[in-house]
Formats: structure tokens, C-alpha cells, sequence
């Protein structure tokens, strides 16, 4: 019997390549369905997070928050008010150019029936209490521990202010620093008591 030759392998040619580009594109095709589906998940929670947290308007959304001094408010216990409600941060720039007219809006206007409050955003505590000092902020402030409130009310970022009437209900929004008491004294005539 004569023994099998193997025939000597061509130099550049791969006796097994068929195999090999085919399990190479099985696992390219598993990579992109991979792939795939994680872009239409993340486009779906984008999707659900844009339609959960829109901005609030009509009725107000309730909220409960402890003051920096330890006092507890609840939108409710302001009813029959208007109720200026500022979300804040002391890393916030546009937030400290409207520090002084609020405090001192405030301090005209909390014995017409106008209260505010101010809820400090993703912040920590030593800064936010530095920020009240240096404005000498007297209005209620306090943290919005998880960003409660600002969930509910679906703010995108700092400074944002709610203009609420006594029933409860929100009829201005401001985004960004009210610098100017003319519009102010415009947007406190829209809740006034």
C-alpha cells in the first residue's frame, strides 16, 4: 500500500479560511444585533424619561421640604398665598445674579400675601448655607433631598421659578435669572391673593 501524500501548503493561502470567515461573521452579526438592541433600549428609556418628566403646568405638583433651620412646608400649608417657588444652587452663576432682588422682593412683598421658598438643587449643605449668608437670604430655603420636587415639577436645570396663585396653580414659569423688579412685580401680579 502506498501511503497518502498531503499535498505541501500553498504560501498566502488558507486551507481553512471558508470556515473561519464564516464563524467570523457569525460573531460580527451577534456584535451588531448586540449592538442594536442597546441603542433602541437606550432610545426608549430617553423616550419614557422625556414623557415622565415634563415640565409642570396647571395645577401645582406637591411637594414637602425641611428648611436649613428644621422647619417642614408643604405647598398645602400655603394655600390662599401666592407662593414664588425658586429652585436655586450655589454653584449656579445665573442663580446669584437674582440672589438680591428675590430677597428683597421677598422682604416687600411677605406681608402682601406673596411667600417664597427656595429649594437648593444638587448641592451639599456647607455651600448652600455659605450662599443663603452671603445674600442674606431670609425667605425659606431648604435642600430638595433626591430632587423630589424637582422631579415633580420637571426642571431641566437652575435657576427655574414658579409663579403658583393662591388655588394652586402655576401661571408663569421663568427659566433662567429674573434680574429686572419690573418684570418681577409683573409676574407677582398674575398670583397676588
Amino acid at each position: 500500500m502506498t501511503e497518502a501524500t498531503i499535498p505541501e501548503p500553498i504560501p498566502g493561502v488558507d486551507v481553512e479560511q471558508p470556515g473561519r470567515k464564516r464563524a467570523v461573521r457569525i460573531w460580527q452579526a451577534i456584535f451588531v444585533l448586540i449592538l442594536l438592541g442597546f441603542v433602541t433600549l437606550l432610545a426608549l428609556r430617553l423616550i419614557q424619561t422625556n414623557q415622565s418628566e415634563q415640565r409642570a403646568s396647571g395645577a401645582a405638583p406637591t411637594f414637602e421640604f425641611t428648611t436649613f433651620e428644621g422647619e417642614t412646608i408643604t405647598l398645602e400649608d400655603l394655600r390662599g398665598q401666592g407662593v414664588v417657588l425658586n429652585f436655586w444652587a450655589s454653584w449656579c452663576d445665573p442663580c446669584r445674579d437674582e440672589a438680591e432682588l428675590l430677597e428683597a422682593t421677598w422682604r416687600r412683598e411677605q406681608e402682601n400675601g406673596i411667600v417664597f421658598i427656595g429649594l437648593d438643587y444638587l448641592d451639599q449643605e456647607p455651600a448652600a448655607k455659605a450662599y443663603l449668608a452671603e445674600f442674606d437670604i431670609t425667605y425659606p430655603s431648604g435642600p430638595d433631598l433626591q430632587s423630589a420636587a424637582a422631579r415633580r415639577y420637571g426642571i431641566k436645570g437652575v435657576p427655574e421659578t414658579f409663579f403658583i396663585d393662591p388655588q394652586g396653580n402655576i401661571q408663569e414659569l421663568v427659566i433662567g435669572p429674573i434680574v429686572s423688579q419690573g418684570r418681577m412685580d409683573e409676574l407677582l401680579n398674575k398670583i397676588r391673593p
